[in-house]
């Protein structure tokens, strides 16, 4: 199988480069900067890219092993990789006198990498690429071999390249999506100059998958903290495909799921699919942990801890189990080797299946690991789950413990559940003029439950009842958000009917913030 090396010098979006090369059905991974030669070489890379990073090259330690440039591979530099390369290969880097950050354009040369690929012409016939820039530094002198293949005003060398080896250096960021062609400049790189056969799929995948967990397992057995969620629901299937019975799922009902979502689960898993899942109605032991609790990382690190004591619970029981395993997926793996290495600068400490405790001795499997968030999806519909459980929208490992503002109680739970079912299904129920969904027009969308109550009328009576808010987003990568501009009709039938069919709430509102300011989940 052909693979692309991604060094990491510490972007903001380096992940996103190895989210487009895997768009292109190749395979890829990240490693830091300072990777050292012998294992680039024993990975064996179709091609290496060298990614963006905060700081100057001229007086960084974030320096790469130059020998890379003897392996005989194309190389492309982004933004720091491209001011590494210059400096590394004999060019010039300096601090420039004018910063770019944000929208820019650059002037290019029909060469390997850009021919045929700009946004618009020049009234003087030159191509441009309309892109997006984020540095302060520049190339000042071209390492020898190299010619200009981008530039514009404020920055003489936005693209170099050697043709002779197939290295090539960008200012820009191609893997963002305010760079409108960076996704075909990155597939050419990856498919026509390193030359990689598009064959990371997961219908193969999968095959490759069964065989490992085959190969790990052995005749032992599995354990598995079921959620209900796309990736621990995924990574259930994979290990049954691969195990069969050997596998036992545990699902921890902590009374904080979606309406009906108990039932779903252990429909598909456990009547559909035939996989062993022990049920365990937690409902009680959650809700007495919480009372008088409103601080709302004090309700979550208490959801957190009582879900280990119940799962290790379940888990002592099962005595011939000798594996954990775990819906861990290639972000959470990239963020905890940051931490560990504390080489980059936005790394957070990532704690699956809320920090399972060491003491369960158990061996660790994590068949998800190598998969970016949309491969998990493709994988769970190669893998004969349903569309509309795999492509639900995101929900919080602490469920609706933190969308229920202030303390949490049963009947607040109640009573949210229903109404952010109706929300669900009206925005299921609702198709823009190209037959689209507004659920899947939207990025994530649901209902909060406000502890405050208002004056209403229903009939010829005076009510004094809860609010819910509702809260729909559009978004690419969840770091920025907008709020979404949901029809009129829509949010007015779901209004009415919240405040016809669920008792006890009188009034319903909208939320029109984005993230910046706020934060997508209001807790």
């Amino acid at each position: 199988m052909d693979k692309i090396l991604i060094l990491d010098f510490g972007s903001q979006v380096t992940q996103l480069i190895a989210r487009r090369v895997r768009e292109a059905h190749v395979y890829c991974e990240l490693h830091a900067y300072d990777m050292p030669i012998d294992e680039i070489r024993a990975f064996g890379p179709k091609a290496i890219i060298l990614s963006g990073g905060p700081n100057s090259v001229y007086e960084s330690d974030y320096q790469a092993d130059p020998a890379l440039f003897e392996l005989n591979v194309p190389v492309l530099g982004i933004c720091y990789g491209m001011q590494w390369m210059a400096q590394a290969l004999g060019g010039r880097v300096e601090s420039g006198s004018v910063r770019e950050f944000g929208y820019a354009e650059v002037f290019t040369v029909a060469d390997s990498l850009f021919g045929g690929i700009f946004d618009k012409t020049s009234p003087t016939g030159e191509h441009l690429l309309e892109v997006w820039m984020s540095h302060g530094d520049k190339v000042t002198r071209l390492p020898e071999g190299f010619i200009v293949i981008g530039n514009n005003p404020a920055c003489p060398v936005a693209a170099m390249a050697d043709e002779k080896r197939h290295f090539y250096g960008m200012q820009f960021h191609p893997e963002v999506t305010h760079t409108k062609k960076g996704r075909e400049l990155l597939h050419r790189f990856v498919l026509e100059i390193a030359g990689c056969k598009p064959s990371w799929t997961m219908p193969n995948y999968i095959d490759e998958a069964v065989a490992k967990i085959r190969e790990q397992v052995g005749d032992e057995e599995v354990i598995l903290g079921l959620s209900g969620g796309v990736d621990s629901s995924v990574a259930a299937a994979l290990i049954h495909r691969a195990i069969g019975d050997q596998l036992t799922c545990v699902f921890v009902d902590h009374g904080l799921l979606r309406l009906n979502e108990g039932e779903m689960v252990m429909d598909m898993f456990a009547n559909n699919l035939g996989v062993k899942v022990i049920r365990v109605n937690a409902e009680a032991d959650f809700m007495g942990k919480l009372v008088g609790v409103t601080d709302p990382e004090a309700k979550r690190k208490i959801i957190g801890a009582e879900f280990v004591e119940v799962f290790q619970t379940e888990s002592g029981k099962l005595t011939n189990a000798k594996w954990l395993a775990q819906g861990t997926i290639y972000p959470d793996v990239i963020e905890s080797a940051g931490a560990k290495t504390k080489k980059a600068h936005t790394i957070k400490s990532h704690h699956n299946v809320g920090g399972l405790p060491e003491t369960l001795n158990l061996k660790l499997l994590e068949p998800l690991r190598e998969l970016f968030k949309d491969e998990v999806r493709e994988l769970g519909v190669a893998l004969g789950l349903p569309h509309g459980m795999v492509y639900r929208h995101p929900f919080p490992g602490p469920g609706l413990g933190v969308r229920i503002l202030g303390e949490v109680k049963k009947d607040y739970a109640d009573l949210l559940r229903r109404a952010d079912a109706i929300f669900i299904e009206e925005l299921r129920n609702t198709k823009d003029e190209n037959g689209i969904s507004w659920y899947d027009k939207t990025s994530q969308a649901f209902a909060v439950f406000l502890p405050v109550k208002s004056v209403g009328v229903m009939g010829d009576g005076r009510t004094y009842e809860y609010v819910v808010a509702l809260r729909a987003v559009v978004t690419s990568d969840f770091m920025t958000a907008h709020w979404a501009e949901l029809p009129y009709s829509l949010l007015g039938r779901a209004s009415n009917r919240i405040i016809n069919e669920v008792r006890g709430i009188n009034r319903v509102v909208y939320d029109v913030s984005g993230k910046p300011p706020a934060t997508i989940e209001w807790e």
